[in-house]
């Protein structure tokens, strides 16, 4: 067997999931069919979820000191300013959103990849694969084949794997057309923002990012057109939307100095009918597709990856059964069902299709984002630092936190005393955390789940098992009962 999984599509969901199997010394290949990184970048915001994901798999490195601090958009109708909707960070929450580039995020998930002793092999474009009782024959391209124990289809929204799979994706149209230019401006206007402007025909919106040399003059312009059917080169795409600042916002004249990239895109809604056929699983825009509107697509794709990880390691190592898999799905579509109920209506709202949309938007929907309440929920959902598994398989009941809800990073104790956070301990290893030493938990876990951290926290009410992922796996403090959930819930055979 070549590996025992190979990804398919080295985006951000791809790398994170090859980042942490190879943290817990899974044998993974990483395969795409471009031959090299792509330098424009489709996303430009990581919400707070996602930078989570980064810190447990040891891939954030600079990030944060790169990034811009995302302050929200101002939105402005008939000529005139309706809100600004600020981030407002969770005080409780010690992570909050990064406005980087897709592209910066891929190249720091590549160097963590690398040093743990993986490199992407470009240009490989995937044609077929065929699955039996032990495995996935991937062929190629070129001619050349690999066999893996699992395929993993991190490969986009045009997924070639999710298609060999004969995964259904079923779905619809959200705007017909969408124009996008990053272009390198002499503005003048503040970049402490981006900033969104309705008119009847459509919406116009302008967000600053950071130059590729760190510069301060690059911004991304995107805009909702009617669908024609013609082709756009990357001088008419720049110019309509010149066109389109001057109709919409006002702007007479944009100093365009260079244009980075264009794109010309729909926005669809699709979701697959499962995440799993056989020995082949989905992640990401490959399970997953929704209007780019709120930045939800890397973060719910990082998710995935991590969700996923864990529980393929669990079943490629032999310590669990493969209808563990069974609890991939079930735990990570309806969140993805969620983001596009609700991308799909911000959209609809914003693009404002007819005159008492419009009136809604404007007059009722818009006004209150100005209030701090409203912006702090509204961060909140964004940061998908909500979200949880306890209604999914692996859930449970009881006081809070239960099992399957996300346990925030907290300062602990090692064994050694010294002070550390349970961020750092996970992915690729569990934790068990508790108030004193539970020696026969700890022993336990650790025949039955490999690699699990003892952390001590004076505050634990009582001990709490803590899966790669940051979620809670179980709570208690009798071995019978560690027992039980281990043979019963996760599937584990022998843990004497």
């Amino acid at each position: 067997m070549d590996a025992r999984v190979i990804v398919v599509g080295a985006g951000p969901t791809g790398l994170a999931l090859a980042c942490a199997l190879a943290a817990q010394r899974i044998a993974v290949r990483v395969v795409d069919r471009a031959e090299r990184p792509a330098p424009t970048s489709r996303a430009n915001i990581l919400h707070a979820r996602g930078v989570e994901v980064l810190t447990r798999l040891g891939a954030l490195g600079d990030l944060r000191e790169r990034a811009l601090s995302p302050v929200g958009m101002t939105m402005y109708a008939r000529g005139r300013e309706l809100a600004t909707m600020r981030f407002v960070p969770d005080p409780r929450e010690p992570v909050q959103a990064l406005f980087i580039s897709q592209a910066d995020i891929e190249a720091q998930l590549r160097l963590r990849l690398e040093a743990l002793g993986v490199s992407v092999e470009s240009g490989r474009e995937v044609v077929g694969a065929v699955q039996d009782a032990d495995g996935v024959t991937v062929e190629f391209a070129d001619g050349d084949s690999l066999r893996t124990g699992w395929l993993a289809g991190c490969d986009g929204s045009r997924s070639r794997v999710r298609e060999l799979a004969g995964i259904a994706f079923p779905g619809a149209p959200v705007i017909e057309r969408f124009l996008l230019a990053d272009v390198d401006a002499a503005w003048d206007r503040s970049r402490k923002g981006s900033a969104g402007w309705f008119h009847p025909d459509g919406m116009l919106m302008a967000m600053p990012m950071r130059g590729r040399d760190g510069g301060g003059d690059l911004w991304r312009l995107m805009a909702d057109v009617p669908d024609t059917g013609e082709h756009l080169s990357a001088e008419h795409i720049v110019e309509r939307l010149r066109d389109l600042l001057r109709e919409r916002a006002g702007v007479d004249d944009l100093p365009i100095r260079e244009t980075v990239w264009t794109s010309v895109f729909r926005i669809q809604r699709r979701l697959a009918e499962s995440y799993r056929q056989g020995r082949v699983l989905l992640a990401g825009d490959a399970a997953h597709i929704h209007s780019p509107i709120g930045g939800q697509g890397m973060n719910t794709g990082l998710g995935d990856a991590e969700n996923l990880a864990w529980k393929l390691a669990m079943v490629v190592t032999g310590r669990a059964d493969a209808a563990l898999l069974d609890t991939y799905t079930p735990e990570r579509r309806p969140l993805a069902e969620e983001v596009l109920r609700t991308t799909t209506a911000n959209t609809r709202l914003l693009a404002g299709a007819t005159p008492l949309t419009r009136l809604v938007r404007d007059r009722l929907l818009l006004p209150v984002f100005n209030l701090t309440s409203v912006q702090r929920r509204a961060t909140r959902k964004a940061s998908q630092l909500w979200v949880t598994y306890r209604g999914g398989p692996l859930g449970g009941r009881g006081s809070a936190p239960r099992p399957g809800d996300r346990i925030p990073d907290r300062v602990c104790f090692d064994a050694e005393g010294a002070e550390t956070s349970l961020y750092s301990a996970l992915s690729p290893a569990w934790a068990l955390i508790a108030d004193t030493e539970h020696a026969a938990l700890a022993a336990l876990a650790r025949r039955s789940l490999g690699e699990v951290a003892v952390l001590r926290d004076p505050d634990a009410a009582a001990p709490m098992l803590v899966r790669p992922d940051g979620h809670l796996a179980w709570r208690g403090d009798d071995p019978d009962g560690l027992r039980a959930w281990l043979t019963g819930t996760l599937r584990i055979e022998e843990t004497v």
